[in-house]
């Protein structure tokens, strides 16, 4: 299933739960281990065009390919990707990763 992901298309490996614990500050023990619903979590939490910028720019994608790719000059990706990182610090977003949530994620 997440071989066909947004997140393969720039990364080798299914690496988003250590970069999740990267950006969250989240120690990457206590987040959720399964990949399947990590990676269900990620992307109800996050837009379609979140998550992709998400991919690319931890995949260390140029800038000036993202911008092209999302038609952005260089100010809006700035603020998009200060959003979306803003966005995975809240608790009310950054809490859903860890493994003691999932639970609540799967009834």
């Amino acid at each position: 299933m997440l071989e066909q992901s947004v997140w393969r298309q720039y990364h080798n490996e299914n690496n988003f739960r250590e970069k999740i614990a990267e950006f969250t500050k989240l120690p990457v023990e206590d987040i959720i281990e399964d990949e399947k619903t990590l990676y269900a979590l990620l992307k109800a939490k996050l837009t379609k065009k979140e998550l992709k910028l998400f991919a690319m720019d931890t995949a260390d994608i140029d800038d000036a390919t993202m911008q092209k790719e999302f038609g952005y000059d260089a100010e809006a990706l700035e603020k998009a990707k200060f959003k979306l990182y803003k966005k995975l610090i809240q608790d009310k977003t950054r809490l859903n990763f860890r493994a003691s949530s999932s639970n609540d994620f799967a009834e």
